[in-house]
């Protein structure tokens, strides 16, 4: 669609452009585009917004009525496939996005993590251990701030590493040179028609690569193991079940490449074998660019992520971490895993709104391998949270299974620090989004970080 940066700015100057969401992460977007001599209509469903630069607005229930001009960027969530949007197109407008546009002008080396679990802590070990081998990296996309507003300090020796929704790859038209695909399992599928959508988004990562562009895909998991075997070139996979010895692959407490130890996992900060496997997979997509060394010295240093088991605080002997990041069961099970292997069965914390997820397998792991759960929503709509049908997962599986319940976190985190014994571990992993009664997975995990620290 632009064949660079200037040829990119030279065709805002003078259009009409129409932003949908105004959230944090468009308003840098819609700064540039004005800069630029666009004339910039933003479209928010939030009545109370107001930025800090001239444009023109249309909020509120109708802010998608009446879409008219040269082009639409918009916010990653919105499906594009809505009647406003279609009936834009089949006018002659054009509906793009922050990161599409990004993928047509960046100058340089992309290398694009997705997947359903692990992305963002896989797409910071990348970054990390390219910063080490001394690259200048940008880090954004689904993950940091938007990449495209910064694109004139980014140089073609330079690198970026980007983390992608299914939302943002829903519509894409251009795939990096190295994709990452962790893992798939259901997930938003609030928003996606199927499972079957969801994953054919994800697979979008590697649509458009040619035969030198790398795929790196996680063989234990059906899915991207098939769409590896598809795409047939240059594909590296790695294991945790020691399933593809010419690959990359976990065995004896050892991460190895082709029979041959890189690194002791007991030399891995952060917890859970979850992380060995986004460790394999961030240094299958930068071997070219490192040494071993490097591999070792951020394996040692890095903390990881916050909200990704996160430690926040150790009180009366109880130690609290907070894991907010755990938007599905998957990840929540992930977190449960990396406890109960090293011997402790965690207390957890769970609830948030409801996104049509099965927790028939959670129930058995949290019955399994924690010692109590604390569930948080509201039980007059059960509808709207998870709460309840978390509970029946377990129930499911042991009636006598010790659940409490309630309405606040703040609450909860109350009656948790009264009821946990010295050597327990509490965890806030909800397995499930945050917006039934937070703007995002932040924001919940840090209000549980100052209840943990101030309560």
């Amino acid at each position: 669609m632009f064949a660079n940066f200037l040829d990119f700015k030279e065709k805002m100057k003078g259009k009409t452009v129409n932003v949908i969401g105004l959230g944090v992460s468009n308003i840098p977007l819609v700064k540039m585009l004005v800069s630029f001599g666009a004339f910039v209509i933003g479209r928010d469903k939030n009545e109370d917004i107001s930025l800090d630069v001239d444009i023109s607005y249309k909020l509120g229930e109708d802010y998608l009525k009446d879409i008219k001009g040269d082009y639409i960027f918009k916010s990653p969530g919105i499906r594009p496939d809505l009647p406003e949007f279609l009936e834009f197109t089949k006018n002659g407008g054009i509906l793009t996005s922050e990161m599409e546009v990004f993928f047509d002008v960046c100058p340089c080396k992309i290398i694009a993590v997705t997947g359903s679990d692990g992305k963002t802590t896989t797409t910071s070990l990348i970054s990390e251990l390219l910063k080490e081998a001394g690259y200048l990296v940008h880090t954004g996309g689904n993950i940091g701030t938007p990449l495209l507003p910064n694109i004139e300090n980014i140089k073609p020796d330079d690198i970026c590493v980007v983390e992608l929704s299914s939302f943002q790859l829903m519509t894409m038209k251009k795939s990096p040179s190295v994709a990452v695909i962790t893992n798939i399992t259901p997930n938003h599928l609030d928003v996606h028609k199927s499972y079957e959508e969801y994953i054919l988004a994800k697979e979008n990562i590697t649509k458009f690569q040619t035969k030198e562009d790398k795929l790196i895909v996680n063989y234990d998991n059906e899915i991207t193991r098939k769409i590896g075997e598809n795409k047939k070139d240059n594909v590296c996979y790695f294991s945790l079940n020691a399933l593809c010895k010419d690959g990359l692959y976990y065995e004896d407490l050892k991460i190895l490449e082709k029979g041959e130890k890189l690194i002791d996992i007991k030399d891995i900060k952060i917890p859970g074998m979850h992380n060995v496997d986004n460790y394999m997979a961030a240094y299958l997509a930068v071997k070219d660019y490192i040494t071993v060394d490097v591999l070792k010295k951020v394996a040692k240093n890095f903390k990881g992520v916050n909200h990704r088991i996160e430690f926040v605080k150790e009180e009366n002997g109880v130690k609290y971490y907070n894991d907010s990041i755990a938007s599905s069961p998957t990840r929540t099970t992930a977190c449960i895993n990396a406890f109960y292997s090293m011997g402790k069965k965690p207390i957890l914390i769970l609830g948030g709104k409801n996104k049509n997820l099965d927790f028939t397998l959670l129930g058995k792991e949290i019955v399994n391998k924690t010692k109590k759960i604390y569930l948080v929503g509201d039980l007059k709509n059960p509808h709207l949270n998870t709460a309840k049908a978390i509970e029946k997962a377990v129930y499911d599986v042991d009636k006598n299974f010790p659940v409490e319940f309630f309405y606040t976190l703040e609450e909860t985190v109350k009656k948790v620090k009264e009821d946990a014994d010295k050597g327990d571990i509490v965890v806030l992993s909800p397995a499930s989004t945050s917006f039934d009664k937070y703007k995002n997975f932040e924001e919940r995990g840090n209000l549980f970080k100052e209840y943990v620290n101030n309560g």
